[in-house]
This record gives structure tokens, sequence and C-alpha cells, in this order.
């Protein structure tokens, strides 16, 4: 796997560019926002798998960073860094993250969700560039980056309608943009409305991984799909056990 490295300090790169070069990846190193964003349009060479982004650039806030890599290709992004806030990992994962891990971790850790988000084939090529109708680059919100759902008409569930062919998902006939995590999380409890998925049973299908330090990035993205719908009492919590879709009664 080729991965894109997005991290200013040199002595945390080589570090991290040694331990991923052991398992067998190839590591490329970007010092900066603007230097990721180059590396990382056509031409510049073989498509990058993975991007490990880290938040604290010295030319732009890593958000920003990721926000226009969404843009411009397909390929998951990893965002590492030291901040721990629930509201920047949700934040992040709005702009389109596949993945928020917090400094320090574990090595192990890392490589298992470098992994984990790689796992699924894209829609597109990583490297392909999102093209507008013009031909131009345009933002797809981070949807659109996964393999499609099994085909079949949208289902309507209240004020939501999801159409897994193409992945689209409209609130009240208004389109929602979610990541490729969030659409498969809402495709797997809605197509079953008030069965409640184990934790562990989501984790498995949706991460494609059993495991167990997942969870706190499911709880991450439970918490920004229910944002995004607007009606959080869709997503319903089993204590103890896990989350089921329910139907709106209006």
């Amino acid at each position: 796997m080729r991965l894109l490295l997005v991290e200013d300090d040199d002595r945390v790169a080589a570090a991290l560019s040694a331990v991923l070069g052991r398992h067998g990846f190839d590591v490329h190193h970007a010092r900066s926002g603007e230097e990721a964003i180059q590396a990382i349009l056509p031409g510049q060479g073989p498509a990058f798998d993975c991007v490990l982004l880290d938040l604290g650039l010295p030319d732009q806030d890593g958000f920003e960073v990721c926000s226009r890599i969404r843009r411009r290709t397909a390929t998951p992004v990893i965002m590492v860094t030291a901040r721990a806030d629930v509201r920047s990992r949700i934040h992040g994962l709005n702009l389109g993250a596949d993945d928020y891990v917090v400094k320090p971790y574990d090595t192990g850790e890392l490589l298992a969700r470098i992994h984990a988000v790689s796992r699924r084939p894209p829609l597109r090529p990583p490297g392909d560039v999102l093209p507008d109708a013009d031909g131009s680059p345009a933002d797809d919100g981070g949807h659109g980056a996964a393999a499609p759902g099994p085909g079949g008409p949208a289902l309507r569930l209240g004020p939501v309608a999801i159409d897994l062919p193409t992945r689209q998902v409209t609130v009240d006939g208004a389109p929602v943009a979610l990541t490729r995590k969030e659409f498969d999380l809402l495709a797997l409890l809605a197509q079953r409305p008030g069965v409640v998925f184990r934790r562990e049973q989501i984790i498995s299908q949706v991460w494609r991984t059993a495991w167990e330090g997942t969870g706190r990035t499911l709880e991450v993205h439970v918490a920004s799909l229910r944002s995004k719908l607007r009606t959080p009492e869709m997503i319903e919590t089993v204590r103890g056990v896990g989350y089921r879709f329910v139907v709106p009664a209006r």
C-alpha cells in the first residue's frame, strides 16, 4: 500500500515512516497542507491508498486540508492528532475523514485502522478526481466513495430517503452529505428498522474488523449521523447492546 503521511514534525514522520515501512507500506512524507494537496493531485505518481493527516500543520489547519482532499479524491483519510475532544472528532468525520486517531496511539491500533479503511474498494480508484458536469473537480461532500449498497428502490423511512445503489440520502427532500462509513452505518440500520444491532455486529459489518478499539469510532459516527439527520431519536441507543433505527411517528 502507498501512504501519504502529512506531518510537519520530521522526527515523528521519520519514526512512523520507518515502522510503516517495516510493515510493507510505501510512505510519502508531506510537511505541509499545500505539499499534501499537490502530492495527491493526478499526474504526480501512483495513487495513494490512504492519507494519514495531522491537524497541526504550519500553513493551514488539517481540517481544511481534509476538506480540500475530499473535493479532489475518494482516497481514505485518517486524521492522526492530539486533539482528543469529541467536537473535533465529529467535525473531522463531517468533513469526510474515514477515521480519527488520537495521539499518543499504539502502532498496532494505527495499522488496524489503516487496513480497516482501505479494505473496502471505492466506487472510483483512490486517486480519481471527482468530476463536475463541466469536467472540473467537484465536492462530493465525502459520500459516494465506498462500494455501492445492494440494488433496489430507495428506502423511505419517515423524513429520510436512502437510495442504496447511488448512496444518496435526503431528509425532507433535502440532500444530506454523508461520509462513506456514515452511509454504510445508516444503510445497515435502516434496512431493518426496529432491529437491534449489537455493537460488535456493526463494527464487523461496517468496519470489516473485529478489533474492539473501533468502538469509540462507532460512537463518534453515530453522533455525527444523528446531527446530520436532524432527528436524533431515529438512531436509538440500546444500552449495553447496540443501536437500532426507529421510524418517527410523524
